[in-house]
Parts: structure tokens; C-alpha cells; sequence
């Protein structure tokens, strides 16, 4: 294990709110592993690199010999976290939650070993509470705290609803740091208000308080808005490895350096070449979620993309009726004179065989807009231009 000092310089490595400081130290100093805590709630199935910003950050506690916490909040999705909801969520069902959770920590663990992981179901405990024990829970805030929560002022002071079930949240994340005995919580700085009630929950109970550690919000592929799947800006950890590395390769320069430190925990090397250096950022991503093989053909295959964009292709035009790439690709070839079936087609994008400009597209309902000078690969040997 390395000396407390080594490891609070990696620890608070990219770290935008830290409470506190001397505390982690002090924690770091006794010498024994700490319990860093992080709970999610698998309200959707998929995860994205804005996702991973967290579990890379649980991922270092590991590496450095504490212990990772993970807990699934089989219970508190029912409730639904309002953080930055402007109205309440949709409930899930049960079994909508149990299915995601599978896909969730399957996921999860491609940056987390498994082996060393403790994963708990904050159902284990809330579905034997009484309602007496409830109550109690509530008592030990006041309604004054809960409604310091930015998402609750706002939308009280525009006349929008708040159900007193989204009040409850809070209370149970912060619960959840008492039932586990946390030394640390993580979550991304959305997630500050809450952790800080497992703070006061902690102290209630006479425990000593956990360390609050938020992590930024990843901003998406543009460079603006966090990473998300509704505003098309986002890199799934499932995607394929070529899809992937070209869409790192998509970024600016000037988000690359931030994406080396939240995604890798690493710096970037000033004194590479830019492209270079994305090249390696984009490698290292595959390499994480897929492997280093897959890794080395994503780089193949991103240096031949710019033999084919020079080259004297076909021109091909697309069709004003469909817009999907399935529709696109059976007009293609077409155009190209080799015509193929639908099913043929649809097996040829579902194997990764259709690339726009370099990156796989394998949703045969995808809508990928094309823009003139687009390269279309269509097989190994046949290529068009978007005219």
C-alpha cells in the first residue's frame, strides 16, 4: 500500500468537492482499508462514459488496497432520485429494476474487479423496515434541510409538484452510509446534498462521518452538455471498439486533457502531437472496455479511414424515402449495381461490416443523417461517397 500522502494526491485527483480534506487524511493514516461507498440505481441498462467517471474513482480505492462498497438501489429506484428533475419520475416496476441491476454490474465491472467488490441491495434492509421505524427515520431530519435542495425550491417556487415520496430519498442514500458503516461516499456533484445527509445520519448514530467525494459531471461528446444518451452525445462502455475509438476521436483538443484525467486518472502528455495524443486516449478507452487487440484494430482501422477519404469512390446519393441505414445501404448497393436483400443487409450491419467515415454503425434503425463527402463502406471491398 502506498504512504498516506501518495495515496491523497491520486485520490483527490480530479475531485470537485471534497469534505474534507484532513478528514480523508486522517482516515488514510490509521493504516487499514477504508469502506468506499458508492450506490446506483439501475433505472436504465445502459451505462456511458459519463457513468464511468465514478467507478473509475471507486476503481482507485480498490487499486489501492480499500475496500469498494457498491450499492445497488433496488429499493431507492422505486422511489426515483429527483436530482435535477424538474417534475417526478416515472416509477419502475420491480422487475424492470432486478433486470437492469443484471446489465448494470456486468457493465460496472469492466473498471471494477469483481472479486473485490462488495455489492448490497439497500432493499435488504428498507423492505424490513416497519412503519414505526420509518417514522423514526424521518425524525431524524427536519423538513427545513429537505427543502434546501435546489430541485425541490425550484420547482415549489413554480408551482410544480413535489411528492412527498422524492422527499424521502435523501433519507434513505443517507441511511444506506450507516448500514454499511461507510468511511467514504462517492457520486457526482449532483449528488452533494445527499451525501451530505449520510454525513448527519452517520453522526446521529454516533458513527464517525464518511468523506464526501463528488466527481464532476463528464461533458458529452460536444463539449457542452453533460454525457447523455438523449442528447446524442454520448460513448456507451458496450459500444463496439471501433464505434468507440471514433468517437473519442471526434473531440476537441481542448476536452481530451479532461477526459485523460476523469476517464483514465492520468495527464496528458503536453508535449505529444494532439492527434497522437486522442489516438492514445481512444486506445486506452477500448483497451479498458474491450482489449488490447481490439484496441490495435480500432487504430487499423481509423489510419485506413484516411486512404478511403482521399480515394475516387462512387458517388452515391441517398434516397428521399428512408432515412434508416438499412434503407440507405440496400439503395447503395443498388446504386453500385450489386444489389443484396434486406436480410442480407441487415446481417452485414449487425456484423460491423457498414462504416460511416471509419466507425461501425450496427443498428440497421439508425438514422445517420448523412452530409455530402461521407465515406459509406459497405463491404471489405466496395465503398461509396455521399454526394
Amino acid at each position: 500500500m502506498k504512504s498516506p500522502e501518495e495515496q491523497l494526491e491520486l485520490l483527490t485527483r480530479g475531485v470537485a468537492n471534497l469534505i474534507s480534506e484532513k478528514e480523508l487524511e486522517e482516515k488514510l493514516k490509521k493504516g487499514k482499508p477504508l469502506r468506499a461507498k458508492l450506490g446506483v440505481d439501475p433505472t436504465s441498462p445502459d451505462l456511458h462514459l459519463g457513468h464511468s467517471v465514478v467507478l473509475e474513482k471507486l476503481r482507485q480505492f480498490q487499486e489501492l488496497g480499500h475496500q469498494a462498497v457498491l450499492i445497488i438501489g433496488d429499493f431507492t429506484a422505486q422511489i426515483g432520485d429527483p436530482t435535477g428533475r424538474s417534475k417526478t419520475r416515472p416509477p419502475l416496476s420491480r422487475e424492470d429494476i432486478l433486470a437492469n441491476a443484471e446489465t448494470y454490474t456486468e457493465q460496472a465491472f469492466r473498471i471494477l474487479d469483481k472479486d473485490k467488490t462488495e455489492i448490497v441491495f439497500n432493499g435488504e434492509w428498507f423492505n424490513k423496515m416497519t412503519f414505526s421505524e420509518v417514522i423514526q427515520l424521518n425524525a431524524r431530519v427536519t423538513m427545513q434541510q429537505m427543502l434546501q435542495r435546489e430541485d425541490f425550491k425550484n420547482r415549489i417556487t413554480q408551482n410544480q409538484e413535489v411528492r412527498l415520496h422524492e422527499i424521502q430519498y435523501p433519507i434513505v442514500q443517507g441511511w444506506d452510509s450507516v448500514e454499511v458503516r461507510a468511511d467514504v461516499e462517492l457520486g457526482g456533484t449532483d449528488q452533494l446534498f445527499n451525501i451530505l445527509v449520510g454525513r448527519d445520519m452517520q453522526k446521529t448514530e454516533g458513527m464517525e462521518q464518511q468523506v464526501v467525494m463528488c466527481m464532476p459531471i463528464l461533458e458529452g461528446l460536444d463539449g457542452v452538455q453533460k454525457m447523455s444518451k438523449s442528447l446524442n452525445n454520448y460513448v456507451g462502455i458496450s459500444e463496439p471498439p471501433s464505434e468507440m475509438f471514433g468517437k473519442i476521436m471526434s473531440i476537441s483538443d481542448e476536452l481530451m486533457e479532461r477526459y485523460f484525467v476523469l476517464l483514465l486518472g492520468e495527464e496528458l502528455d503536453t508535449n505529444a502531437h494532439p492527434l497522437e495524443a486522442k489516438k492514445s486516449l481512444a486506445a486506452k478507452i477500448v483497451t479498458r472496455y474491450h482489449s488490447a487487440e481490439e484496441a490495435e484494430a480500432a487504430i487499423a482501422n481509423w489510419n485506413n479511414r484516411g486512404s478511403l477519404s482521399d480515394a475516387d469512390l462512387p458517388e452515391f446519393s441517398p434516397p428521399g424515402d428512408r432515412s434508416d441505414l438499412l434503407g440507405i445501404v440496400l439503395a447503395a448497393f443498388q446504386d453500385i449495381e450489386e444489389p443484396k436483400s434486406g436480410s442480407d443487409v441487415r446481417r452485414l450491419i449487425q456484423q460491423g461490416s457498414i462504416q460511416i467515415d471509419g466507425t461501425k454503425v450496427t443498428d440497421p434503425k439508425a438514422e445517420p443523417g448523412l452530409t455530402s463527402g461521407q465515406v459509406l463502406k459497405l463491404n471489405k471491398k466496395r465503398s461509396v461517397r455521399v454526394s
